[in-house]
């Protein structure tokens, strides 16, 4: 007979092994250290920005607060969709980027402006396409040396790789536009060295260029002595590269801006003047205060302490970045978050080495501080690629 006192039960699964997700695992997709670096360099970025056009009407306060909203916006956007999806599209990147960056040359919609056609005009607003075409350069790059799976060695396919990197470089500086060439060159570089180019071909390439600027040069001399005049250089980026070199050649309007960058950097002293009492600029000392020369700016009416406050900022966020391509499980995927940075690398280390006479004087703003609301979207897109590497590696 059964033993009624036997009763069989159900028991209900056990929930000891199943783990609960917690706040930041439900939200895995965001990196909040990227999130609060970015807060902070940009608020930084608009103190400064609102002391430096505070008595210049020529400037726009809420067009740069248009910058960074519209440029949130996008890389929410971006940040949520899968970057993965563009490794295939690298032809398409490439014809981009030159329809871009040759846009300017088109009638009716190309701008001349300080002798050169760089900008469109749409709709009442003045684009340069070449900026917007950084970004197209970066995932081209990333998705031709991803290609390679890191071992770059063959140097047909190295050539190959460097052929096609090179056309948006001859594009741009065909314009002429050297400042966002050399950024090209930056992002190209970091690829192949990423990617594992070997270090021979990098190196050769590099003294190729080099015997390439000398002939330039060259060249350029014996067409002055036929025909009177140069032709292949522009006669600011001679300047330039004087006053690089002689930084006494004080002759021209650039040494002019070197002397008065360096004038209002060693004004600052410790603490600065205060926000709002930079002299150099309120009395047009300074030349293109807000873009070019927003680190003098920075340092004159912040001091030595603002300066380095700036750089914690930037290597805070270089940092992250290194960490989420560290992080991340696809070359594809690394080479976009490393291009980026050495892209703003390039950008931090040539504006700021240009006010101290380290580098040539150049055009090339500095990044989430410099006015200018098209670069400040552009630099919200390239974090939104680098949020979208570290949501689709870290869920």
């Amino acid at each position: 007979m059964p033993r009624t006192h036997e009763i069989q039960s159900i028991k209900a699964p056990s929930r000891a092994g199943i783990k609960t997700p917690g706040p930041l695992q439900r939200f895995g997709f965001i990196n909040f250290p990227l999130i609060l670096a970015v807060v902070l360099l940009v608020g930084y970025g608009l103190v400064v920005m609102w002391s430096a056009i505070y008595f210049d009407d020529d400037y726009s306060f809420n067009r740069q607060l248009f910058g960074v909203m519209l440029g949130s916006i996008a890389m929410v956007a971006i940040w949520f969709f899968d970057y993965r999806k563009l490794s295939s599209y690298m032809i398409i990147f490439l014809v981009i980027s030159v329809v871009l960056i040759l846009s300017p040359r088109l009638p009716f919609i190309g701008v001349t402006l300080l002798g050169a056609k760089r900008w469109i005009s749409l709709f009442g607003l003045q684009v340069q396409p070449a900026e917007v075409a950084k970004i197209t350069v970066i995932l081209l790059a990333a998705s031709l040396v991803a290609r390679y799976g890191g071992k770059l060695d063959d140097s047909r396919e190295y050539l190959k790789a460097l052929g096609i990197l090179f056309i948006p470089f001859i594009c741009v500086v065909a314009q002429p536009d050297l400042g966002t060439g050399l950024v090209y060159f930056a992002i190209s570089a970091v690829a192949l060295i990423v990617g594992g180019a070997r270090p021979k071909y990098l190196l050769l390439t590099l003294l190729a260029l080099i015997v390439a600027v000398v002939i330039l040069f060259a060249l350029d001399e014996l067409i002055k002595g036929s025909l009177g005049d140069y032709k292949l250089i522009k006669p600011y980026q001679r300047e330039r590269l004087f006053v690089f070199v002689d930084q006494s050649y004080s002759q021209s309007d650039e040494g002019y801006n070197l002397n008065q960058a360096k004038i209002a950097i060693g004004s600052g002293g410790l603490f600065g003047k205060g926000l709002m009492q930079g002299t150099q600029s309120s009395l047009g000392f300074l030349p293109e205060a807000p873009t070019d020369f927003i680190f003098c700016m920075l340092a004159e009416q912040l001091g030595f302490l603002g300066v380095l406050a700036l750089f914690g900022l930037y290597i805070t966020l270089v940092l992250i970045c290194f960490r989420i391509a560290g992080r991340t499980s696809d070359l594809f995927g690394i080479l976009i978050v490393m291009c980026i940075v050495g892209m703003w690398l390039f950008h931090i280390l040539q504006n700021i080495g240009m006010t101290c006479g380290l580098m040539p004087i150049t055009g090339i703003p500095l990044p989430f501080m410099s006015y200018g609301s098209s670069f400040m979207i552009l630099n919200f897109v390239l974090l939104g690629f680098i949020g979208s590497v570290w949501a689709h590696n870290n869920r």
